[in-house]
């Protein structure tokens, strides 16, 4: 048996909702499935300051799409106002 570790969520109606599909596998076939869920602690030990993937991707899209239409600036400038010792 192989192993693959995805991520997804729950929906209100029990169904598991994968992040990505699973790439490399020939469909239909069985499978087992292990959840894990985070305990209350664990889910307030996650950073605040951590950024979704989702925004992350978004701004990546954005930022290529910027470069493809030539709307960069020169390295120099990107050091501009910041204070790095």
């Amino acid at each position: 048996m192989k192993a693959i570790e995805v991520t997804g969520k729950i929906d209100a109606q029990g169904n598991l909702i994968l992040d990505q599909p699973i790439q490399g596998t020939t469909y239909p076939h069985q499978v087992r499935v292990i959840v894990l869920v985070p305990e209350p602690a664990e889910a307030e030990e996650l950073d605040p300051d951590d950024t979704p993937v989702e925004e992350i991707k978004a701004s990546l899209r954005r930022a290529l799409q910027q470069a493809k239409m030539g709307q960069t600036l020169p390295i120099s400038e990107l050091w501009e106002g910041i204070d790095a010792e």
